[in-house]
Formats: structure tokens, C-alpha cells, sequence
């Protein structure tokens, strides 16, 4: 067996007034964490019973709890208030010892393989973020060169960097809040990709996260391609509310959003962007402040928005907002498509051509697009606190670029109050977030996020949305 538990025991845990079956398991390792020296262990032992402990409870949590789809971290860690799991330290290796995990992530007793190696992901990424990057000198992270390199180890400790391989991974963006129609476009926009033989990587979650992976292994095995890449790219405080979805056989934790965007747009060679809410519109609006940059203008990077008709509204209202606040250049930055998948594929096909040629004249890498120049602005963690939501600077007597960076970080914020359990819990304490600015950006921002609300682009289908912001 490549994975052994040792005799289960299964339990129920009540929460409000609903059962949720778990089981206890001990693990052992798939993939590179397989052999390890006795000093590695050491290491890995001594930083999961360290502060990092919640951190990588939260985040194995979430992957355990694969498939049940919600969108509310606090939710999750409320429900399996009782879990635990613990390093054990044998001589061969290691294992680990799970104590309430949700029963779904097992069958007839034994853990899913890939959820296995998931759950494996989450100690590697986290832990070696911790051991390997953070505090490390190496690794300056007040500087763009340093923050970019720290990204790189980590892509590269993860194996998601393949030399030798022609550029064909295409990013896909969008919401885990979407309709039955959407979520079938998102399929077959996927399919139509997959049948040209493109790889695919999103956020890992639900919606139009799982969509195109769904339909590009349904055209992968079509055209008899056995080694296609389904990437899921994701972090600590977002895995909890967007687990990983049953398609992902690739799983990398970045430790914070930043270092997520900037992983995608590193690996990627094209994104397409799907309807979505703040989180979509916080990652439109990064990628559009870095290809703003002067430094970026020649290098292409085809970007695509796309959905079916009757999304069209939606993409009319964000391409009215960038023309507004980020200006008729940023405009000019992707092309919209509505209701056409083969002419999605067949564009971004094209735009992937162009930059395989770029980086063969340019001799940079196909698989880590290092002459990108991006900001400090973009790579410095910004915690979304109550402080840090007021004084952002929202007006036109910037950059647009600097103003993209900007209006990313309300986005992000709002991302944080939805969804993730310590912007809840903070929401819960000291009220709304209050986001002040000139009008001739708030406004615009205002008018945008009310779509959002109308749309039902907040919250999965079935809960209410409660605003977690308030517009000064």
C-alpha cells in the first residue's frame, strides 16, 4: 500500500444540531516527504509543534474536508473543533496522526490517495515556508529580487517548475459563487483548452476553479494525453473557505495572497478570468497594476474574459470600472469573449505562441517568467485590519499602477471579512470595515461591488450575504 492507517475509529460531532461523521487515522507519506534525513524530521517535528501548529491544522483541516463545499473558514474550524494531528517520528520516517478528520476524505476506512497527497502537500509547503524562507537571510523580502526568488524556491520545492516543457499553462480565475450555467461554461471552455493540449491552473477551489480543470482532463483524455497538469495554487488564510477540489493533482500553499498572485502570474503563460466577485476583481486588478508597469508594456501576456450571455453584464460592469478608475490603457490590456469556448482556446492558443517566442528571443525560462517587474507594492503582505482598510490611498494623483495596487488591497479585504476565519472574527469585533477615498474612485468601487451583491457573487448559493464593508 502507499499509504497505511492504522485501525480506525469513527465518531459524530455535534454542531449546530447537525451530526458531521469523522475518523481517526495514521498516515504515511506519498511522494518526496517519503525519505527524509533524521535532521529533516527533527525539523519538521519541532515546527509542528510550534506556532505553526494552528496554521497547519487549519490548512490539512481544509484539505480533509475536500468536496464539502462552503465558504466560511470560521465555519470549518467550528464544525471540527476536536481535530488534531501530530508529526510522529519514526525511524523509516514519518507519519501523521489524525484524530476527527471528516469522514469523506476516506473510503471503507482508508484515506482517498489524493487527498493523501494533498495533506502531505500542506506539511511541505507550509513547514518549509516556515524552516527554509521566513527569517531566512537569504531571502529579502522588503525587495522585489528577494520576494521573487523566495517565490521561486518555493514553486521549485513543490516540483510545480517543469524545465523542458513548451509554455502551455493557462491560469483560469474566477468565482466559487457561480450559476449552473456558468459553471457549465467554465467546463467547456476547459474541454476546448484541453483539446489543444493546454494545462490548466486556478485557485483549487470550487465554481470556476473546478470547472475548467473538469472539462480540460475531459479533453485531455480525448486526445489521449496522460500527463495533464491540473494546479491548484492557493494559501492559509483562503484554503479553509476554497478547499481543494477533486480535480487538483497538483496542490501548492504559498504563505500569504501576494506571493499566490505572484506565483500565478510567474507559471502562468495566460490567464482566463471568469465571472466572479471580490476575489476575482482583487486578482483582475493585480494583474492589471503589474502589465500597467512601464517595464511591462512589451512583454505579452495574453489575458481573456470570458463567460456565457448571460454573464455578459457582468463583464460590461468591470470593463466599465478599469476604463473609470485604471484608465482606457488598462483596457486595452485583455480582449472579452462572451459565449464562444473554441474561440477562447483558439485566442489563447494564439497568445501562448507569442510567448514562446518571446521568451526563445529573450532566453528567459518557459516555466518561470522572471523578466516580469513587480512592484514591492504588489508583493508586501497587506493585512486587512480595520487601520489598514481606512488609510488606504484611493485617488487619481497616482500611477495607475500604484492605484490598481491600491484598489487590489480593498478587494482583498473584503475577500478577508467574507471569508476567511480571522477577518470574520474581526468583522464579528469591531464592526464593518470602512473604506474612505475621492468619490470619482469610490463611487465606481461602490457601484461595482453593489453588482456583486445583486449578482449573488458573494457567497455560495443558498446563504446570505451580509456586507462585511462600508463605503465613506
Amino acid at each position: 500500500m502507499t499509504h497505511s492507517q492504522q485501525p480506525y475509529q469513527g465518531s459524530v460531532l455535534d454542531h449546530s444540531q447537525r451530526k458531521y461523521q469523522t475518523i481517526d487515522a495514521v498516515v504515511s507519506p506519498v511522494g518526496p516527504l517519503k525519505v527524509l534525513s533524521k535532521v529533516e524530521m527533527a525539523k519538521l517535528l519541532d515546527a509542528s509543534q510550534s506556532g505553526l501548529y494552528s496554521l497547519f491544522r487549519s490548512c490539512a483541516l481544509a484539505v480533509l474536508n475536500s468536496g464539502n463545499y462552503m465558504d466560511d473558514g470560521k465555519e470549518l474550524l467550528e464544525r471540527y473543533k476536536n481535530f488534531s494531528i501530530r508529526v510522529l517520528q519514526e525511524e523509516r520516517g514519518i507519519k501523521l496522526d489524525i484524530k476527527g478528520a471528516p469522514a469523506s476524505a476516506f473510503v471503507d476506512g482508508k484515506m482517498i490517495r489524493g487527498i493523501t497527497e494533498h495533506l502531505f502537500a500542506v506539511l511541505r509547503d507550509v513547514l518549509y515556508a516556515s524552516a527554509e524562507i521566513q527569517n531566512n537571510p537569504k531571502f529579502d523580502l522588503d525587495t522585489q529580487e528577494g520576494t521573487t526568488d523566495a517565490v521561486f524556491h518555493m514553486l521549485r520545492n513543490a516540483m510545480a517548475l517543469q524545465s523542458g516543457v513548451e509554455p502551455k499553462l493557462i491560469v483560469c480565475w474566477g468565482g466559487h459563487s457561480i450559476s449552473r450555467e456558468e459553471y457549465d461554461y467554465t467546463k467547456e471552455v476547459g474541454y476546448q483548452m484541453g483539446l489543444r493540449g493546454l494545462d490548466i491552473c486556478t485557485g483549487c477551489g470550487p465554481g470556476a476553479m473546478k470547472g475548467p480543470m473538469k472539462g480540460a482532463n475531459i479533453g485531455h483524455a480525448k486526445q489521449r494525453i496522460k500527463a495533464g497538469r491540473y494546479l491548484g495554487i492557493t494559501e492559509p488564510g483562503i484554503i479553509a473557505a476554497e478547499a481543494p477540489n477533486p480535480m487538483v493533482n497538483e496542490l501548492v500553499i504559498l504563505p500569504d495572497i501576494e506571493k499566490r498572485l505572484e506565483a500565478f502570474v510567474r507559471s502562468g503563460h495566460g490567464i482566463v478570468v471568469f465571472p466572479g466577485g471580490a476575489g476575482t476583481a482583487e486578482e483582475i486588478l493585480y494583474l492589471l497594476g503589474i502589465l500597467l508597469h512601464p517595464d511591462n508594456r512589451d512583454i505579452p501576456f495574453p489575458v481573456i474574459f470570458t463567460g456565457p450571455e448571460d454573464s455578459a453584464e457582468y463583464f460590461e460592469r468591470i470593463h466599465e470600472f478599469i476604463g473609470t478608475t485604471l484608465g482606457e490603457e488598462a483596457q486595452q490590456r485583455y480582449q472579452i469573449i462572451v459565449n464562444d469556448p473554441p474561440k477562447v482556446a483558439r485566442e489563447m492558443l494564439e497568445g501562448v505562441k507569442h510567448v514562446r517566442e518571446f521568451r526563445r528571443h529573450t532566453d528567459d525560462a518557459f516555466y518561470f517568467n522572471w523578466q516580469l517587474k513587480i512592484d514591492p507594492d504588489f508583493q508586501r503582505p497587506f493585512v486587512p485590519n480595520h487601520e489598514n482598510m481606512r488609510s488606504l490611498a484611493l485617488h487619481k494623483n497616482q500611477a495607475p499602477h500604484e492605484l490598481a495596487a491600491n484598489l487590489r488591497r480593498v478587494f482583498s479585504g473584503i475577500v478577508a471579512g467574507n471569508v476567511k476565519d480571522e477577518g470574520i472574527r474581526a468583522i464579528e469585533q469591531h464592526g464593518h470595515f470602512e473604506i474612505h477615498g475621492d468619490p470619482e474612485v469610490m463611487l465606481p468601487v461602490d457601484e461595482l461591488l453593489a453588482s456583486f451583491v445583486a449578482q449573488n457573487r458573494m457567497k455560495l448559493p443558498g446563504r446570505t450575504y451580509r456586507p462585511c464593508y462600508r463605503i465613506i
